[in-house]
C-alpha cells in the first residue's frame, strides 16, 4: 500500500473542500481498502467524511423516504421505515456480503463499490478498467461472472452490488453536492455501460459527493414483491444473476411492474418496455415468459470454453420468471419476524 495523508472534515462544504488530484472520500471503507490493498487504487489523500452527520432516515413531504449517505447498510436494512415500506430494499442489502461488511459499509458507498472481476483486481494483466486502453483480459477468458447484457468491445466486468438493483427498482433518485450547488441524479441515469470508457461508473462528477438517497411513495408495489439472488454459495457471494421484482396488481391482473436484473450489465439492467409488457396481462408464467424474452433480448455469452457464461441467459430467464411468480403470491423478505 502506498503512502498517503488521512485528514477529517467536520461538514459538507469542508469535505468539498479538500477535494483535489488524488484525493478520494473514504466512509465505511469495506470496498477502497480492499483496493488500496492491491495497489488497484493509489490515493495522495484519504478525506474521512463519517463526521458529516449524513447518517438520517427520514419521511419526506410527499411519503417517500430519504436516507443518508452515511447510513449504514445495516441500519438501513432494519429500520421501521424500511421494513414496512421498502421490503424489497431491506432484502436485497440483507442479501449482500456478510454482517459484518453491513455494519460498516455506507449507501452512498455501495453505489460507487467497483466491480469485482478478478482482472480488474490483479495488476499484472491488462484492464481496461484500471488503464484505459490496456485491453480487456476478461474478453476470450474466464468469464463466468461478466455481463452478458450491455458490454462493450472494452469491457464485460458487471456490478456487484445487491442493494443498487432494488434502488432501480424502487426509482430512486441520488442527490448529490458539490461547491457548485445540489443536484438530483435519477437512479437509472448515475451509473454508466462500459462503452469506450469503462473506467467511469457513474455519471457523478470528480467534485460532488453523495450526500443522500430519495425513494418516492412505494404505492401499489410494496405488497408484492421480491429480491432472488443466484450465486455460487449461500453465504458472502456475488450474484451470478439476481432479480428485483415488483407488481402492483387489481386481482390477477398487473396493473404495473418492475424488474431489474443484477449482475449481468456494468449496472442494474432494467428495460421500461419488458415492464409494458405485462401491463393489463394476467398474473401468469406465460407473461411473465414474454416479459423475460424481453429483459434478456440482445444478451451475449462471454468467455471461452468451461470459462463461458452461457448458462446465465438461460438461468436469467428462469429466475426472472421465478421472481415474478413469488411477488405475484406476496412480499417474501429475509427478515425474521424480530427483524434480523
Amino acid at each position: 500500500m502506498n503512502p498517503f495523508t488521512f485528514v477529517s472534515a467536520r461538514d459538507v462544504p469542508a469535505a468539498l473542500a479538500q477535494l483535489g488530484e488524488g484525493t478520494l472520500f473514504i466512509a465505511g471503507g469495506t470496498n477502497l481498502i480492499d483496493l488500496m490493498k492491491v495497489n488497484v487504487l493509489r490515493p495522495a489523500r484519504l478525506v474521512d467524511i463519517n463526521g458529516l452527520g449524513l447518517d438520517a432516515i427520514e419521511r419526506t413531504s410527499d411519503g417517500g423516504l430519504r436516507l443518508g449517505a452515511l447510513t449504514r447498510n445495516a441500519a438501513t436494512a432494519y429500520h421501521p421505515l424500511v421494513r414496512e415500506h421498502y421490503p424489497l430494499l431491506a432484502s436485497a442489502i440483507l442479501a449482500g456480503a456478510s454482517g459484518q461488511i453491513r455494519n460498516m459499509a455506507s449507501n452512498g458507498g455501495n453505489l460507487l463499490q467497483r466491480t469485482r472481476c478478478c482482472y480488474f483486481y490483479d495488476t499484472a494483466t491488462p484492464c481496461n478498467k484500471r488503464e484505459p486502453g490496456a485491453g480487456c483480459s476478461a474478453i476470450g477468458g474466464l468469464a463466468r461472472q461478466h455481463a452478458i447484457l450491455g458490454a462493450s468491445a472494452h469491457c464485460i466486468a458487471t456490478h456487484p452490488s445487491d442493494m443498487c438493483v432494488a434502488l432501480a427498482a424502487l426509482e430512486a433518485t441520488v442527490q448529490v453536492a458539490s461547491a457548485r450547488g445540489e443536484r438530483a441524479i435519477p437512479f437509472a441515469d448515475f451509473h454508466r455501460l462500459p462503452g469506450d470508457r469503462p473506467d467511469i461508473d457513474t455519471t457523478l462528477a470528480q467534485d460532488e459527493l453523495i450526500i443522500a438517497l430519495t425513494l418516492p411513495p412505494a404505492d401499489g408495489f410494496r405488497g408484492h414483491s421480491v429480491y432472488l439472488k443466484l450465486r455460487e454459495r449461500l453465504s458472502y457471494a456475488f450474484a451470478l444473476v439476481s432479480v428485483a421484482a415488483a407488481l402492483d396488481l387489481d386481482g390477477g391482473i398487473i396493473r404495473g411492474a418492475r424488474l431489474v436484473l443484477g449482475g449481468v450489465a456494468h449496472k442494474p439492467w432494467r428495460d421500461p418496455a419488458a415492464e409494458a409488457l405485462l401491463v393489463g396481462q394476467p398474473a401468469s408464467d406465460a407473461s411473465f415468459a414474454r416479459s423475460a424474452d424481453a429483459l434478456l433480448q440482445g444478451a451475449v455469452p462471454q468467455g471461452a470454453g468451461e470459462g463461458c457464461n452461457a448458462f446465465k441467459i438461460p438461468l436469467a430467464r428462469r429466475a426472472i420468471v421465478r421472481a415474478l411468480a413469488v411477488a405475484t403470491a406476496g412480499t417474501v423478505t429475509n427478515l425474521g419476524d424480530d427483524g434480523r
